[in-house]
């Protein structure tokens, strides 16, 4: 070693200029690559790992949540029941053993019942069992053979001496075999301050264990990760959900590794590979608990993929460092005119130059610093470009967003007024159409749908308000059939057909028509939109769209007006007049295009 230094020392100092720079720069960039390499693995492993983890974790403790939430508003609505007037009233008569009442209290129950469904649609069936008869919805059949008395689960009452949930079972009170889990409580009389005594009456509230499914599995991922439901001996709690052939989490060792702790994670080894185990349980019933499993290998896959592509990368950028070096020693310092003639071309605001020099003496040093500022000028430039690109799509995003709450609460009250008089067909047309508005709203995160889906926006809100004003209006749509594959931003159409509806009809209760004509006019997409109605008043509507501030008309078409502005710059035209007969004509000419990559970034 002491004499192999000044070997290599001497043989150095024997190369040429060229030669030590072209060495010295492979020297420091292969050394600089490989421990930024190093540095960036270590520290995105370590990152990547601990988001997973808590990724993983966040994940199995929102499904918690709402399945604790969900499970709490269930019993809220049990205690809201017997806090009702017809509820208070059975606890009296079987206080008193008042049989004669039974078909009264049934009847009287029947509103109460169906009111507790409607708030919570994971209920499917309730039973009250007291003394003097049987009480439920009569739109099920109980299944008399099967008296709760006798059941496992007052069995189970008796032990516990308080009201509880089951697991998973198949439901035997009521014929057809649902699969449900049971809240099973004790009904309460005006005498319960007094101490608990029992009342014999008893609540059993049966809920869907599909829609239980559904509600935590919704908010799980359906990746490499397996989950569960289980209680605190590792059983499955939905009933139709058990444990595969060969799993590991029945196993007393794997049970045993869980805490008292109400959320965690932990690392479990069966057959040879680890498994990274997160729960968390139940405020509801602390000793069910959701559960995610997911192999170590799984995890570990992404910061694999990273040390591949960190190593490949150094490597990569080695070779080329050596091509680097060879061409920066064999440069030439650039004279100063050199410099002078960029700046010259910066002048005439062209910012591309750059200068270029494989040397650090001084006028290199200017130039290099001429190029930084060059890059700052550049970056600021793009910066600004880019903060009103996403301000203008913000804006974008916050007008389509403001959909009219008055709508969706008066269908919602349409929708409860004709389910109480028992107009289901309506009522289930109207949630139906109401569903599918709300899918096209969200479009997949999209600002732009084609015609087609927003032509079926349209569709679903016609449905509802016909269902709403009953003939009161008509409408009728002319479309050329190929232009529905052309792009338009969502809820677009839409605000024309309301504003027919709600101000050119106002005062009327029907004969309203609305006449919906989309054609092509040259290259542009011409929506025209006519009614009937009152008509408007195009100075107003004029005013309150180029000075907002200083009207509140026509707040619809200004948002119509606002987007399109936001969308196409100067490459759209909206125009607002009366037809012969007074009513309202509002024209749209729009830009046709059948792809977002024709679509350009609107005009500033």
């Amino acid at each position: 070693m002491n004499t192999l230094w000044p070997l290599l020392s001497r043989m150095f100092h024997s190369f040429s200029l060229k030669q030590r720079i072209w060495l010295t720069f492979v020297v420091l960039i292969t050394l600089g690559l490989m421990a930024t390499g190093s540095i960036a693995y270590l520290i995105a492993s370590k990152e990547i790992g601990q988001r997973t983890l808590q990724s993983s974790q966040d994940t199995v403790n929102q499904s918690s949540q709402i399945v604790n939430e969900r499970l709490k508003n269930i019993g809220i609505a049990v205690r809201a029941l017997m806090f009702n007037d017809a509820f208070k009233q059975l606890m009296k008569d079987v206080e008193s053993r008042d049989k004669s009442t039974y078909y009264k209290s049934l009847t009287a129950l029947q509103n109460v019942f169906s009111q507790v469904k409607f708030n919570e649609s994971m209920i499917e069936s309730i039973l009250i069992a007291t003394p003097i008869g049987d009480f439920y919805p009569t739109s099920y059949v109980r299944n008399t053979a099967n008296s709760f008395y006798d059941s496992e689960m007052y069995e189970h009452f008796k032990q516990l001496k308080r009201g509880f949930w089951s697991k998973g079972h198949v439901d035997r009170f009521f014929t057809g075999n649902q699969k449900v889990i049971s809240l099973v409580v004790e009904g309460v009389g005006d005498y319960s301050f007094m101490g608990y005594e029992p009342t014999g009456v008893y609540v059993v509230v049966n809920v869907k264990e599909e829609a239980l499914r559904e509600l935590y599995m919704a908010n799980l991922s359906k990746s490499n990760k397996r989950y569960a439901f289980i209680d605190a001996g590792g059983e499955s709690v939905i009933y139709g959900d058990q444990p595969e052939e060969g799993s590991f989490i029945q196993d007393a060792a794997f049970m045993a590794q869980f805490s008292g702790e109400m959320k965690g994670s932990f690392y479990y080894k069966d057959s040879g590979k680890d498994f990274l185990v997160n729960y968390s349980r139940l405020e509801a019933k602390d000793d069910w608990m959701m559960v995610s499993i997911q192999a170590k290998d799984d995890l570990l896959a992404k910061l694999n993929n990273i040390k591949k592509v960190t190593t490949y990368a150094i490597l990569g950028f080695i070779v080329l460092s050596l091509f680097i070096a060879n061409n920066l020693t064999q440069l030439l310092l650039k004279p100063l005119y050199r410099l002078q003639k960029l700046m010259k071309r910066v002048e005439d605001n062209d910012l591309t130059v750059r200068f270029e020099s494989a040397y650090q003496d001084e006028v290199s040093q200017v130039g290099f610093r001429f190029n930084r500022m060059l890059d700052e000028i550049q970056q600021l430039i793009e910066d600004v470009k880019n903060r009103e690109r996403d301000k203008r799509k913000a804006e974008i995003k916050a007008l389509s967003a403001q959909m009219d709450p008055h709508f969706f609460y008066n269908t919602l009250n349409t929708i409860y007024c004709k389910s109480v008089l028992g107009e289901n067909e309506d009522v289930n047309e109207m949630i139906l159409a109401l569903s599918q508005m709300f899918q096209l709203s969200l479009s997949g995160g999209r600002d732009l749908i084609t015609l087609a889906d927003e032509l079926d926006y349209v569709q679903q809100y016609l449905a509802i308000q016909q269902r709403s004003y009953e003939r009161l209006f008509e409408c009728r749509m002319e479309v050329d059939e190929e232009l529905l594959t052309c792009l338009v931003p969502k809820i677009i159409i839409q605000p024309l057909v309301e504003n027919s509806i709600l101000h050119g009809f106002k005062d009327m209760t029907a004969g309203g028509e609305i006449a919906l004509t989309i054609r092509l006019d040259g290259d542009w997409l011409h929506i025209l939109a006519e009614d009937n109605g009152h008509g408007l008043v195009p100075e107003k509507l004029l005013q309150s769209m180029t000075h907002p501030a200083a009207s509140k008309h026509g707040y619809a078409l200004r948002n119509i007006f606002t987007r399109l502005q936001l969308y196409y710059g100067d490459r759209q035209r909206m125009e607002i007049t009366n037809t012969e007969k007074g009513g309202a004509r509002i024209e749209l000419w729009l830009p046709c295009y059948g792809s977002e990559e024709e679509f350009h970034e609107p005009a500033g």
